[in-house]
């Protein structure tokens, strides 16, 4: 099943109570395309970077099958930066320093073996460029997921609703659903978001785990509790990369196997924390990810 990722692909520098890196990859599309990689041989990038780009990492993408003929690579310009320092408790942070450079004219353009998408998942974008990518499918996918961030609700809340209104799945963290609506109530929350157009709601807790919502249906999946968190700056990420992996690998959109689909996605940012940026996604093996997921369903198991 033909998964197309859209988003970043970018440096970070971050610093958190474990140690601190100089620029490493970074970026939305860069995580969860790694991260489909494992659960899809047809995942198709778009993106844009500048000729400051390390080409081992687009090699890396090539090796586990990632096709980049929708990355756009501007020689003469910079890409993406956006550095961090987070605090103490890992789960807030202060940014540094953000320099759009090529991501600000950022035009995604989508080949012609694009279009056999199935699965669309629209990582974190200005929502003009992902209601653009929308249009530009001349055939609607299977299923078309979203994630979004607080400051598209400040700047562009008419266009993030735009995009709302033709999506499947949206992916939010939990206080950026309580902006979103002015709800505290993560339940009421979600109803409301169901109510703007799509038909599945993620909120996503953190280290407290994810909860999907449909008008009928509630799921909540505990995160799996780790010894050490090195960088949660891809987490989210990673989670929809896992999630929207498992969907195009089985071809289920029902409710039941989004749940699993959660799962696999919590599954595989507990993978990406453990190192920095996407170092521990580039080397994992089925076995290891099978290990882990059957930790998580040990973890919920309740005989009663």
């Amino acid at each position: 099943m033909s998964l197309v990722v859209v988003g970043s692909v970018a440096f970070d520098a971050i610093e958190t109570p474990f140690g601190k890196t100089d620029k490493i990859v970074g970026g939305a599309a860069s995580f969860i395309s790694l991260t489909g990689s494992y659960f899809t041989p047809k995942t198709k990038l778009v993106a844009v970077v500048g000729g400051d780009f390390p080409r081992n990492f687009i090699e890396l993408l090539h090796t586990r099958g990632v096709n980049t003929e929708g990355l756009q690579i501007k020689e003469n310009e910079k890409s993406f930066f956006w550095s961090g320092r987070y605090h103490n408790d890992m789960n807030s942070r202060d940014t540094l320093v953000t320099e759009l450079n090529v991501l600000g004219t950022f035009d995604p353009l989508l080949p012609e073996t694009y279009q056999d998408c199935e699965y669309l998942m629209l990582g974190n974008l200005a929502p003009s460029v992902q209601l653009t990518v929308i249009e530009r499918l001349r055939k609607r996918p299977k299923l078309i997921v979203m994630d979004t961030m607080n400051f598209w609700m400040e700047v562009a809340l008419d266009d993030l609703k735009a995009v709302m209104k033709k999506v499947d799945v949206i992916s939010v963290n939990d206080s950026e659903a309580r902006q979103l609506t002015g709800e505290y109530a993560l339940k009421t929350a979600a109803k409301k978001i169901l109510d703007m157009g799509p038909k599945f709601v993620i909120i996503k807790k953190g280290e407290h785990g994810a909860l999907l919502f449909s008008k009928t249906q509630i799921f909540f999946a505990p995160a799996l509790p780790l010894e050490i968190v090195f960088d949660p700056t891809g987490a989210g990420d990673t989670f929809a990369g896992g999630f929207i992996g498992h969907l195009a690998k089985t071809g289920d959109i029902s409710f039941t196997n989004m749940k699993r689909a959660i799962v696999y996605g919590s599954a595989m940012a507990s993978f990406c924390v453990e190192k920095f940026g996407t170092e521990a996604l580039e080397n994992l093996t089925q076995e290891k990810i099978q290990t882990r997921i059957t930790e998580f369903a040990e973890l919920v198991n309740a005989e009663m």
